[in-house]
């Protein structure tokens, strides 16, 4: 089984001369055509529409991609693929994909090095290196028509909309998620534990870390850029702990705080 543990967002972060962080604004439709190649200019008339007072230059779109297999590639082709049916077909969604144009990094770390180093280029990493890398991010324009920000409240906006309960085995992927508050490209990090551990003492042990992070964490996780899961999801996730994760003689490894 599976339980998720924090929620992270994903941000596009550009370098285009005079654009300051949170200038620019995207739309879904917009970021795709830009990773798909097809809008090749800072000035292209479909970004001069979403920024109608931001005065954009006439650089070249010089994409950067995550060149190795990663979770926050993942999660933003999942999004690219949900607004634009042509990056669906074309590329698809996963946590390594053939780009259609641009240049490879490795690592948020090289990714967020590639678009710091490069004028015009645009990429994505997860915020935490927008921040310890003072990169100029892009607002996006999310489902319910808003312009936001990558902030710790628009990443806990998605999360707290999203259907966890609902979903078999929590496997939310927090792209475009309603709420007119919520940040657009979002992902949770997952735990793996067996229903019947092989080592029931390092499985107990190991459940008793993750409760105490949940109910002390949290402050923890956001001094790191992370979002602690919505008190609702901790105690799903406790109940199926406490219902499904049992040794051989059927004894169960957690027991629900009273």
């Amino acid at each position: 089984m599976q339980f998720p543990t924090l929620t992270a967002g994903v941000v596009p972060v550009v370098n285009i001369d005079g654009v300051k962080p949170g200038d620019l604004v995207l739309d879904g439709s917009t970021l795709a055509r830009i990773f798909l190649g097809e809008i090749k200019s800072w000035n292209d008339a479909a970004i001069r529409k979403l920024n109608p007072n931001v005065k954009l230059p006439s650089q070249a779109i010089r994409v950067v991609y995550r060149s190795d297999g990663s979770g926050t590639t993942f999660v933003f082709t999942d999004y690219l693929g949900k607004v634009s049916a042509d990056w669906r077909s074309k590329v698809g969604s996963t946590t390594a994909v053939e780009w259609p144009v641009g240049i490879g990094a490795s690592g948020n770390e090289g990714a967020a090095r590639g678009v710091a180093g490069m004028k015009g280029a645009i990429g994505y990493v997860e915020y935490a290196y927008v921040k310890q890398n003072k990169l100029t991010y892009a607002r996006l324009m999310n489902k319910g028509g808003k312009a936001v920000a990558p902030t710790i409240e628009s990443f806990s906006a998605a999360a707290t909309r999203a259907n966890w309960e609902g979903t078999p085995g929590f496997g939310v992927i927090l792209t475009n998620e309603a709420g007119a508050a919520s940040w657009p490209i979002a992902g949770a990090t997952f735990i793996l534990i067996h229903k019947q551990p092989g080592d029931p003492a390092a499985a107990g042990a190991a459940l008793k870390f993750f409760n105490w992070a949940y109910a002390k964490g949290g402050r923890m996780a956001q001094d790191l850029d992370y979002v602690p899961m919505p008190p609702s999801v901790v105690s799903a996730v406790q109940r199926l702990w406490a219902a499904e994760i049992k040794d051989a003689s059927g004894k169960p490894l957690f027991v629900l705080p009273k």
